[in-house]
């Protein structure tokens, strides 16, 4: 029997036919042999746990919920992940994340799985709503999802080490650019320092980042900082467009932007939100706009999404939606299909940082002068009727 010291120690009793087991992590995967007699296997909960690796999630907590302004309007819950090795870190995640995640898993490890010789009890996912306010819905989910992703993170360790589960809890590039607005359950945590005297012999004071107080803050807790009018502070960094971390009078914390005056803001961050390129065709004039989208550069929209978005960015309700195809051809969208088509071509293009790689063409519905029609040079297109 081969094993692995980064992977779960199997014990067995029965018939030894073998079979090759994969399992997964996200940089490679493993074969093992183990004992094929799925009935006969049991595990061992503390030399398991031993053994999975330090990068391992053990425990995820709701912190909070955040409204995004996407191809929609929706709900994300800021995650705090905590893992075997010591590590912590926030992700964010939609509650259809959470859905795809449990469809796999109850495919994969379900009672009813035929794919799969392993079999548990996974835990109860709360089914979709479709009728209410969106905020409301989420916060409602908030102790559920907390029960469930505690559930789950307590099952075997061939569940933890599962691709889907470990590509879940993992911290993405998308996670990383994301800057919690608030944490109600889980305020900010804040670097310490001893005094402002100690970052002497760093800074230069007069080009540090800095604010006076223009008014007193009380602070109502040991997170944030206290200050009184006209004490100077130095900013440490921009928890959020409301709040800013700093030091004052030896002590570090959050406090409000309200109640200060910027001297010398901090640096610049690259904006980090992900834009759809439009083209937008009137009778007279043509525009290019850039609409800001809170999503993930690989993420599809629908058709209808798509177009309520664009309906209310341009103020208008007869028009149409369009792409080019690899010709130079004006394609138009008429349905989901149509959407995941125009992303499945645009793949091959290059595009700006954090733009989208495919781009829009917004015309009026009876504009048909924009479509090819040209004899010999391709017919007038929809991508629906094709």
């Amino acid at each position: 029997m081969v094993r692995s010291a980064r992977l779960p120690k199997w014990k067995a009793t029965g018939r030894k036919s073998l079979l090759w087991l994969p399992v997964l992590n996200l940089r490679e995967w493993t074969d093992i042999q183990v004992l094929a007699h799925p009935t006969a296997l049991t595990w061992d909960p503390l030399s398991d746990f031993d053994q999975l690796p330090d990068d391992v999630p053990v425990s995820a907590n709701i912190a909070d919920i955040e409204e995004k302004k996407g191809f929609t309007n929706y709900y994300m819950f800021v995650i705090e992940v905590k893992l075997k090795g010591g590590g912590r870190y926030l992700i964010f995640r939609r509650y259809r994340e959470f859905y795809a995640l449990h469809t796999k898993l109850e495919e994969r490890y379900g009672p009813e799985s035929s794919n799969s010789p392993f079999t548990c009890t996974l835990p109860v996912l709360p089914g979709k709503v479709f009728v209410g306010a969106k905020k409301e819905i989420a916060e409602n989910r908030i102790p559920i999802l907390n029960v469930y992703m505690k559930n789950l993170l307590c099952l075997p360790a061939w569940v933890l080490m599962d691709e889907d589960v470990r590509l879940f809890f993992y911290h993405s590039p998308f996670d990383g650019e994301q800057v919690p607005h608030r944490l109600r359950r889980l305020r900010p945590r804040t670097r310490r320092v001893k005094s402002v005297s100690d970052q002497v012999p760093v800074f230069d004071r007069t080009a540090a980042p800095r604010a006076e107080a223009l008014f007193d803050f009380p602070g109502t807790n040991k997170l944030e900082l206290r200050f009184k009018k006209g004490d100077l502070i130095y900013l440490l960094s921009k928890v959020n467009k409301d709040w800013l971390e700093g030091t004052a009078d030896g002590a570090t914390g959050i406090f409000p932007c309200a109640f200060v005056k910027i001297i010398k803001d901090l640096p610049q961050q690259e904006d980090t939100v992900n834009k759809v390129r439009c083209y937008y065709y009137d009778e007279t004039v043509s525009t290019i706009r850039d609409i800001s989208v809170e999503e993930d550069l690989s993420s599809i929209p629908s058709f209808k999404d798509l177009m309520e978005l664009m309906r209310q960015e341009f103020n208008q309700e007869d028009i149409v939606l369009n792409y080019r195809d690899p010709e130079g051809d004006l394609i138009r969208l008429l349905s989901d299909q149509d959407v995941e088509l125009m992303v499945s071509q645009s793949r091959s293009y290059s595009s700006e940082k954090h733009f989208f790689p495919w781009k829009l063409h917004i015309t009026h519905k009876d504009d048909l002068g924009v479509y090819n029609t040209s004899p010999g040079a391709g017919a007038t297109q929809t991508v629906g009727a094709m």
